[in-house]
């Protein structure tokens, strides 16, 4: 499929300089390719454009492995295959649920390409789930993330197995300081975007806010409510503060979401679809989600923990400003604590006021229900069911993600009660189901 049309369905109209140049390397040299770029420019679509031009779709094989660190980039990534509409087949695969699972799949689809975190792809291919021959294309997306110690021991023992591999292509927004040997890259092409004296867009502006004691949720709660329906995320460092935080918050009117790597892959798969279709606008969080989501309005990045590394702050800043959007970034500061050395900013004193609102409410809530693609349901299938059954209009029906086993679907708040009155014991293509808000 020509890159025209693939764009056109995406929605975009121009690649960035970057994508133009990375598809160029891919595609008109056999180097290997490192590609270095802020978070936010397109480095999942700058590897995928012209990866799908060299692979075989009439042949029911793997062909690339994308290595990631991650499961939300797992997912992501493979979302974004879909929507390019390119004809080729993609799994993505990750802990957190029953290989065996994993396994059917992959033998039903036959996927072309395998978006995987370390451990579950490893253990794929020991298992000989996935078959290594013909593997042409390896990927490693945020390999600073996934070289880290962490990872070695799995990555040496995946990359060890695909001997057939042709072509590397690593990507990141920060640099590693050292690629290591057993990467076995070749000729390479280095493309470096990163803006040495930028250390984040210049399209954020940095705050400091100022807690009057040491506890800050008082403090939180206010800039919260001033920041009103902008979409937010909250960091901390631990999951047991985030949940202290979410708890607060929500005890205080807030309808958010909360995400941590403790949280069941259900609850967290809840957690971000709620926070990207409008339906929480606030998202309390480790720096887990700091890489690997993709969710382009988010207005304002909240430290209630002061970031540990720089590196941390990049990823964590890098979740707002994204494309050509602008962005806010807050560092609440109790009497204890100061703005890191490693901040390049220089932050503006922001004053919350004191006459302030009420916690917002999203203007979306999400629908669960219990059927998606396995049983023959589409997009087309729900929108024609919540107008018909649930008397909603178009408009009010947001984002759609119809998954193999159910469904999420966006709707306007308002219209919540009266949509689950009106399709209660309403069947969807002739099958009783399933049908509750998200919580």
């Amino acid at each position: 499929m020509e890159t025209d049309r693939i764009l056109e369905k995406l929605g975009i109209s121009e690649l960035n300089d970057m994508q133009k140049e990375a598809t160029q390397a891919v595609l008109r040299t056999n180097n290997d390719v490192v590609i270095l770029s802020p978070t936010g420019s397109g480095k999942t679509l700058a590897y995928l454009l012209p990866l799908v031009q060299l692979i075989d779709a009439s042949v029911p094989t793997v062909q690339a492995v994308v290595i990631v660190p991650g499961r939300e980039l797992a997912l992501q990534s493979a979302t974004v295959l879909k929507d390019m509409g390119c004809g080729l087949r993609a799994c993505a695969c990750y802990g957190g649920r029953a290989a065996m699972d994993e396994h059917r799949v992959l033998r039903q689809i036959q996927p072309h390409i395998v978006f995987a975190t370390p451990g579950r792809l490893l253990d794929h291919i020991e298992k000989e789930n996935i078959l290594t021959t013909g593997i042409r294309y390896l990927v490693i997306d945020e390999f600073d993330k996934c070289l880290e110690m962490g990872f070695l021991n799995e990555m040496n023992a995946i990359i060890n197995r695909l001997s057939n591999v042709q072509r590397r292509i690593l990507i990141s927004a920060t640099d590693a300081e050292s690629i290591p040997h057993f990467v076995n890259m070749g000729r390479t092409t280095r493309m470096d975007y990163l803006i040495e004296e930028e250390q984040v867009s210049d399209r954020v502006n940095v705050y400091q806010v100022i807690s009057p004691v040491k506890d800050k949720l008082e403090t939180l709660r206010n800039l919260l409510c001033e920041l009103g329906e902008e979409s937010s995320i909250v960091f901390l460092n631990y999951r047991e503060s985030v949940e202290r935080v979410a708890d607060y918050l929500q005890e205080q009117g807030f309808t958010l979401s909360y995400f941590h790597g403790g949280l069941e892959q259900r609850q967290r798969e809840d957690a971000l679809y709620k926070f990207s279709n409008a339906s929480a606008n606030v998202l309390v969080s480790t720096d887990l989600a700091s890489r690997g989501l993709d969710i382009p309005s988010i207005n304002n990045i909240i430290h209630y923990h002061l970031p540990e590394s720089e590196q941390g702050y990049i990823h964590r800043v890098g979740r707002t400003a994204r494309w050509d959007k602008l962005g806010k970034t807050f560092f609440i500061l109790n009497q204890e604590e100061s703005i890191p050395d490693y901040i390049d900013a220089e932050p503006t004193l922001h004053t919350i006021p004191t006459d302030l609102p009420a916690p917002p409410k999203p203007k979306m809530v999400t629908l669960y229900i219990g059927k998606g693609k396995k049983d023959k349901l589409s997009k087309g299938d729900i929108v024609g069911f919540l107008c018909k059954k649930g008397g909603l209009k178009g408009t009010e029906i947001g984002r759609i993600s119809v998954e193999d086993r159910f469904t999420y679907v966006a709707i306007d708040r308002a219209q919540l009660r009266s949509v689950l009155r009106n399709v209660q014991g309403e069947k969807i293509k002739g099958v009783k189901t399933i049908i509750e808000e998200v919580r």
